[in-house]
């Protein structure tokens, strides 16, 4: 009797056998000597909402105009769906693109716009109708059908930008920094809605962004881009976590770096000696990284505890003054000077009160953390 297989776990990404759906083969572009993607290489699954995430510059936007099909690669090879769309010119290409400025057409009325690739495909009337209204509601502006984008707030306009992209049904929709010009609140609300909405239509998103906040809260994958490279492909967990660069880790988020040399390399730990403090620094999962090599030792703020009692054991523990608290409401984050002049940063969840707080400014305090939470960067 033959035995069921068990079902898998894996995302795509890491199913050896899984077929990327939008495949980047050593895409390269320059405009005037100048190199902006520089041999880019991707694998993008069916489904996914994958961010391109850098500062600006980097050759994200370039990236994404390419696959979009608005420039020309100077080298390399573009694939969707299995199908070679290199040479591909943009209207023949099975992708819509949602721009920054949203691109609505002033003198259309909401309807007309949502429905304008249609109407130009040739489309029966009632068929584009009925398709409007189903994606109107998708992004919940049912009822403003007849209203002008002039009439529309930012967050609105948006929704309309992306029903218009929705609505032919492409295979796969660029967006580019699709909720930059919303405020806060609402950007951080419409994050939401646009991944609940992606994946009921189940379409494959691109999404390019400068804010890492929101490609942490939105993507099933992130590619860190510096100088038209991709330095580091991952989850957002993954690229937070376990940076694989000091660039990396110092682009997402807070970082204390703390560099040194090797002393021990075993086959479960690294010893590193850092001249930013007396203790060792004792990493229990890492880099491969031989003994002499000269390291960076990576450790978020809010992995930091600080106590008033000295710790116990030889690594992982200096102490130092507290010259600075940044309250931010959840959380304050401290700066504490240590004896080499080095400051370092320490997230405290705010449990109680300002005024209770058990450490204030001028304390002088010791900090710690665990061996699993300190990470290995050897470039």
């Amino acid at each position: 009797m033959a035995q069921s297989k068990r079902p898998s776990n894996l995302e795509p990404w890491q199913d050896p056998n899984a077929k990327p759906y939008v495949s980047i083969k050593n895409l390269t572009k320059t405009f005037d000597g100048r190199v902006a993607v520089n041999e880019v290489s991707l694998s993008i699954y069916r489904g996914e909402l994958f961010s391109l995430l850098g500062r600006s510059g980097c050759g994200k936007t370039t990236l994404l105009r390419m696959l979009a099909g608005f420039e020309p690669p100077t080298s390399g090879k573009i694939f969707i769906d299995g199908i070679d769309m290199t040479d591909t010119p943009a209207y023949k290409r099975p992708v819509s693109m949602v721009f920054q400025s949203y691109a609505l057409f002033p003198h259309m009325t909401v309807e007309e716009n949502v429905a304008f690739g249609l109407t130009r495909e040739g489309m029966p009337k009632k068929e584009i109708k009925n398709r409007v209204a189903e994606y109107l509601e998708l992004v919940q502006m049912s009822g403003y059908e007849r209203r002008k984008p002039d009439q529309l707030s930012g967050g609105e306009m948006q929704r309309v930008a992306l029903a218009r992209s929705l609505v032919k049904q492409p295979k796969l929709v660029l967006l580019d920094e699709p909720l930059a010009a919303l405020d806060k609140k609402l950007r951080e609300r419409t994050q939401l809605e646009l991944v609940n909405i992606q994946e009921k239509v189940g379409i494959t998103f691109i999404m390019v962004s400068h804010d890492q906040e929101e490609a942490m809260t939105m993507s099933s994958r992130i590619g860190l881009m510096n100088e038209g490279r991709i330095l580091q492909v991952g989850g957002p967990t993954e690229i937070y976590e376990y940076p694989n660069s000091r660039y990396v880790a110092n682009f997402i988020g807070t970082v204390n770096l703390f560099d040194g040399i090797v002393m021990e390399e075993g086959s479960d730990h690294v010893i590193v000696k850092s001249s930013a403090m007396e203790q060792n620094l004792y990493v229990s999962h890492s880099a491969s990284a031989p003994a002499g090599a000269r390291v960076s030792v990576a450790i978020r703020p809010e992995k930091i505890i600080l106590t008033n009692t000295r710790p116990t054991g030889s690594y992982n523990w200096t102490d130092g003054v507290v010259k600075d608290i940044v309250y931010l409401g959840d959380v304050s984050i401290y700066h504490i000077a240590l004896a080499s002049g080095t400051t370092v940063f320490a997230t405290v969840t705010n449990l109680v009160r300002a005024a209770e707080r058990p450490i204030q400014w001028e304390d002088e305090v010791f900090l710690y953390w665990k061996p699993e939470n300190g990470v290995v960067l050897t470039i």
